[in-house]
């Protein structure tokens, strides 16, 4: 059953208690967003919900803000030092579970719930101290969340609130299996919410299995990409990519730039390169220990760090209001992703644009991705990087734009390999996330991380 939401309502209005508003406004926000409006009191009415929301929408505060609400106003079922989780959440990287756990701490700053988040890549045994004491609310990746259970750390069975965050993400990564065995261990009376940027059709099994009667809100057309977000293509050779970007960043004096790649390895030499050029860059992805990857977020965001080149699977927790660029120096194996990725910039009302460097190989990319978002993106050409070989149906006249010459000399054409190949193990490369997706919550990276460091 849909549900309409007021579209003129204040946070005071919206049924929160005045302990909640005064944290929403201490942290600079006095209107909510739509996927706000319209969550929050289907939320607060008790039943499932079923929401559709682009990132950068504001749908964190979504579920964040009516969970503390009902935590809040009705009492534990067992209260005491030892009380058993009363929300769970479940998202599919580390960096989404602390961003997330840092939103209840910053709206709950007045209320006495306690909060706290489990996920892999780090030690164990601080984990199992904190859930020790109690814990109203738990923020977790589904793998280290099954090793606490595995331990018997943590208690599930008197969950009243279950949260799926990013659950399209979550089935992309493989964590069905982890998640099905997570459901069975919560009681079967509770209220279920489920978070998605696109609905695919495994979803809807998905949602059709957990969710009863949910209400439903879609604040943005499936898989529409951001309406601020600038979308431009540049045709250009596989090895003039990184001299291309480079240029970009320099004549057009660009200070805050995320670029995605397609593997790690792909990240660390990029990174590497473009500071070896002047153009200071960090790699981030899941092999990177967990406070190297915090510390390269904290510059990236305090604009210290020019240059971010992330993996898909690494930047889901990346959460800036203003980011004004995003590069896909890879087209991403799964149209999908391309929405998730050019979804990090134009937030919160910014203006944004995202550019994608597309060589001739990739061009099946593109098609994919333009018909997944029913439009085609303007594509441009630099004369000095312009690939020889492109389709002559890669870049109509209707919708190609020549940009002005770049001064030196053009960078040779090499034989490139084709990046959306078959990877190692024999099966298609989109077929399976790159292997550090795992270290962010399945099992066998958890217990990776346990062997290589003690917990």
């Amino acid at each position: 059953m849909p549900y309409n939401g007021c579209l003129h309502m204040s946070f005071s209005e919206l049924g929160l208690a005045p302990e909640i508003v005064r944290a929403v406004a201490e942290r600079g926000y006095d209107t909510p967003t739509p996927i706000q409006r319209q969550a929050i009191p289907a939320v607060l009415s008790g039943g499932d919900l079923l929401a559709g929301a682009q990132t950068g929408t504001g749908k964190t505060a979504g579920f964040t803000l009516p969970i503390l609400q009902l935590l809040s106003t009705r009492p534990s079922r067992h209260p005491g030092p030892r009380a058993p989780i009363r929300a769970l959440i479940l998202t599919p990287t580390r960096e989404l579970a602390a961003q997330v756990e840092d939103s209840v701490r910053a709206y709950g700053r007045h209320l006495p719930l306690r909060s706290m988040t489990v996920f892999g890549g780090v030690g164990m045994n601080p984990q199992v101290e904190q859930l020790k004491t109690r814990i109203d609310i738990l923020v977790a990746t589904p793998g280290r969340l099954l090793d606490h259970v595995q331990q018997r750390t943590v208690e599930l069975g008197h969950v009243e609130i279950l949260v799926l965050d990013e659950a399209d993400r979550m089935l992309d990564m493989g964590f069905i299996r982890d998640i099905r065995r997570v459901l069975a261990l919560l009681p079967k009376q509770r209220q279920n919410l489920l978070f998605s940027a696109t609905f695919s059709d495994d979803i809807r099994k998905l949602a059709d299995g957990l969710l009863d009667r949910p209400a439903m809100v879609e604040v943005a057309p499936r898989n529409a990409t951001a309406d601020r977000v600038e979308q431009q293509v540049y045709r250009v050779e596989r090895a003039s990519k990184r001299h291309l970007l480079a240029h970009l960043v320099r004549s057009q004096d660009w200070h805050q730039v995320l670029v995605f790649v397609r593997t790690k390895h792909g990240a660390n030499r990029l990174a590497e390169q473009l500071s070896k050029s002047g153009l200071p860059a960090l790699a981030l992805h899941g092999d990177k220990s967990q406070s190297a990857r915090t510390r390269a977020l904290a510059s990236f965001k305090d604009g210290s760090l020019r240059i971010l080149v992330a993996t898909d699977i690494a930047a889901r927790g990346i959460d800036i209001s203003e980011l004004p660029h995003v590069v896909n120096f890879d087209l991403p194996n799964v149209a999908e992703d391309y929405v998730h990725r050019i979804g990090r910039t134009g937030r919160a009302g910014s203006s944004g644009a995202a550019v994608s460097l597309v060589s001739a190989e990739e061009q099946p990319l593109l098609a994919a991705i333009e018909k997944l978002i029913r439009r085609p993106l303007p594509i441009q050409v630099h004369p000095e990087f312009e690939a020889d070989d492109a389709p002559e149906a890669a870049a109509p006249p209707a919708r190609t734009q020549r940009a002005a010459p770049v001064p030196g000399k053009r960078v040779p054409a090499t034989r490139a390999r084709a990046p959306q190949g078959r990877d190692g193990g024999g099966r298609p490369a989109a077929a399976r996330p790159e292997p550090s997706a795992r270290a962010d919550g399945p099992r066998r990276a958890d217990r990776g991380d346990r062997r290589r460091r003690p917990a």
